[in-house]
């Protein structure tokens, strides 16, 4: 979002600057607001269990008509063969697609049905095939280790979600259907939060939801063997309301796949606390009490991810209880498969002066983190024979990391101030220990290379208390460094983030 704001901004600031500026190359042109609406948006990368491909997410507006479409791509991590495209939306949005263990599915959200439900289709090509049918429609839907099981997060009213689920399932439709047919539109409201920035809260809360398919005994699938099962019951979420306590998928399943274990925000006082906590459930939990895992720490906790050995468990913590602005670490615990903690977690990245971001494991012990260093993003390496440290090189802005969690590659969304997203390869040298990327999509090379875009340039200011600010600085269309210019400022507060 804050790439796409900023886009707006310069492309805005660029309609005044290209009206006084003399065009370098007459091949190319300023950029226009209207341009980002052309750019394809590349999103949501997901590398395969046996790490020779990834599937994506790629966007297209059609401004005219004002709307969009999402379809689903596939690309070779080795980046020896073209991107194609895997489904055909039909002017719907096919999104947020996850692997099935052993690589033959992919499981996605969709509203080629009408609502958002989770579908799965096979690599071979043939039709895909609905599997929830849920009137609170489905989303960010996540496999078993085991296949057996699909887990989802689905909006529905608290006070139907211990009922069975055919039952819930027709009072939340019920309600729904009365909501939207009542001719009072007003809002009432008794409780923070209300509104969490541009979306209403409502009185419905984000629960988890489990499906179990049968898919170990037969090649072809089969229909779901049971109704979907609410497994976080009662008047809370299971899944954060805020993207600040958020970097990727915010629950998973254990190592052995009979138990969830998710981000649950605060039980109470939630909009003035940041207790968020790891919760774990079996995928049979009836109860709306639910077992925190890291009960202990009073500020927040997220983003849980096993190792792929099951033994270990990596999530994100913060020290400072209430300050939503504290510096993320990485903690890492041993556990048992059914997910409990089997020791005290340990910090991975106490000593570095940097907040991590997204991370993924590359083998049993070892974790590549993101962490936003001197106004881009970095790659640090964490593990037993690490030393963590910031390093001199950076990249854009990586958005979503996603790795198989062996062989030491892995994928990323990369975007820069000067060009939209794009999936990279990722590496680390074995000799230095440096990490590079190679490109594995470009969506909008043809069109970038009718834009006289600037290249970003990083500068230090003097500012108070003796010490140095990072800026960058993006010349006009045109640019005459033997005219005088007008500046345009872009500052952003903190201290969340940099701009």
């Amino acid at each position: 979002m804050k790439i796409l704001l900023l886009a707006a901004l310069i492309a805005a600031v660029y309609g005044y600057f290209a009206a006084q500026a003399d065009a370098s190359d007459e091949r190319k042109r300023p950029m226009k607001v209207e341009d980002l609406f052309a750019l394809k948006r590349v999103a949501d990368p997901q590398i395969s269990p046996d790490g020779k491909s990834v599937v994506y997410q790629v966007t297209t507006v059609d401004f005219a008509g004002n709307k969009s479409s999402t379809a689903l791509w596939l690309a070779a991590t080795d980046g020896k063969t073209a991107p194609k495209q895997f489904t055909n939306p039909n002017g719907k949005k096919d999104t947020h697609p996850r692997w099935s263990p052993d690589g033959k599915r992919i499981l996605f959200s969709s509203t080629r049905g009408g609502s958002q439900q989770l579908w799965v289709v096979g690599l071979d090509g043939g039709e895909a095939q609905q599997i929830t049918t849920i009137s609170t429609g489905a989303d960010n839907g996540l496999w078993s280790p085991d296949g057996s099981h699909i887990a989802f997060v689905s909006s529905v009213y608290p006070e139907f979600s211990e009922l069975p689920f055919a039952e819930s399932d027709k009072k939340n439709a019920a309600k729904d259907k009365e909501i939207e047919d009542s001719p009072v539109k007003a809002k009432t409201f008794t409780k923070l939060f209300y509104r969490h920035w541009d979306e209403y809260v409502g009185d419905k809360r984000q629960h988890l939801f489990v499906l179990q398919l049968g898919y170990q005994a037969h090649e072809s699938p089969e229909l779901p063997k049971w109704e979907p099962r609410d497994c976080t019951p009662g008047d809370r979420d299971a899944n954060p309301t805020s993207s600040t306590f958020s970097v990727g998928d915010d629950f998973t399943f254990t190592p052995d796949s009979q138990h969830l274990v998710f981000t649950a925000p605060p039980a109470e006082n939630e909009s003035w606390s940041t207790n968020y906590d790891l919760c774990r459930v079996s995928i049979d939990n009836k109860s709306a009490k639910w077992e925190a895992l890291t009960g202990d720490n009073k500020a927040a906790d997220n983003s849980p991810r096993f190792s792929p050995d099951g033994k270990k468990l990596a999530y994100r913590s913060q020290k400072k209880a209430g300050y939503e602005a504290d510096k993320w670490e990485i903690l890492v615990a041993d556990c048992k498969l059914d997910g409990t903690l089997a020791g005290p977690a340990q910090g991975q990245t106490g000593l570095l002066d940097a907040s991590a971001d997204s991370f993924v494991w590359t083998g049993p012990e070892t974790l590549n983190m993101v962490a936003e260093v001197r106004g881009g993003s970095a790659l640090i390496a964490l593990g037993p024979a690490e030393k963590p440290a910031i390093p001199r090189r950076r990249f854009g802005q990586i958005s979503s990391v996603s790795g198989n969690g062996t062989g030491g590659r892995f994928v990323c969304a990369v975007a820069y101030m000067n060009e939209p997203t794009e999936l990279h390869s990722c590496w680390r040298s074995a000799e230095t220990g440096a990490f590079f990327m190679s490109p594995l999509t470009n969506a909008n090379k043809e069109f970038l290379r009718s834009l006289d875009l600037p290249r970003p340039e990083s500068v230090k200011v003097p500012v108070e208390g003796e010490v140095n600010m990072q800026m960058w600085i993006l010349k006009p269309p045109g640019f005459d460094p033997k005219k005088k210019w007008p500046v345009a400022y872009l500052i952003h507060g903190g201290p969340q983030g940099a701009w």
